[in-house]
């Protein structure tokens, strides 16, 4: 008498579908990553300078290309060309919600160096005095 032994399957799970679902999401993150960048281009200016350490707050920048215009990447339309009037309205509302602001000034070595100290002394007055310059970094030379 033989008795026939019953085959209980093991529930194993299929890895392919999970690794198709990675692998998409891999080429739609790298196709997404560099439209991720924010602001207006400029060509920035090199200097050497240390990196600032990370915060939770993004930080708010304002970018000046080398036409004299100014954009505000938060606050609304990063695109959008605002006059001084514009910018610092939208900046004051900004320090409303985040008194602390930091704002960081990404001007175009090619803009005229008073345009970009006529935006920080309207930001001081503002009572912002944490701002900050962009500028593209430069390696030390080693002589």
């Amino acid at each position: 008498m033989t008795r026939s032994r019953r085959y209980t399957p093991v529930a194993e799970i299929n890895v392919v579908p999970y690794v198709d679902v990675m692998l998409v999401l891999l080429v739609i993150f790298m196709v997404t990553a560099p439209l991720l960048q924010q602001g207006v281009d400029v060509e920035l200016p090199k200097a050497q300078a240390k990196t600032l350490a990370k915060t939770d707050l993004p930080p708010v920048i304002i970018s000046i290309n080398k036409q004299g215009q100014a954009f505000v990447n938060q606050g609304g339309d990063p695109e959008e060309v605002l006059d001084m009037r514009g910018m610092l309205v939208r900046v004051a509302a900004l320090k409303r919600k985040t008194p602390d602001l930091k704002i960081f000034i990404k001007g175009d070595k090619a803009v005229a160096y008073g345009d970009v100290v006529q935006v920080m002394g309207l930001l001081q007055q503002m009572g912002i005095n944490g701002v900050g310059l962009i500028t593209e970094n430069v390696e030390p030379s080693r002589t």
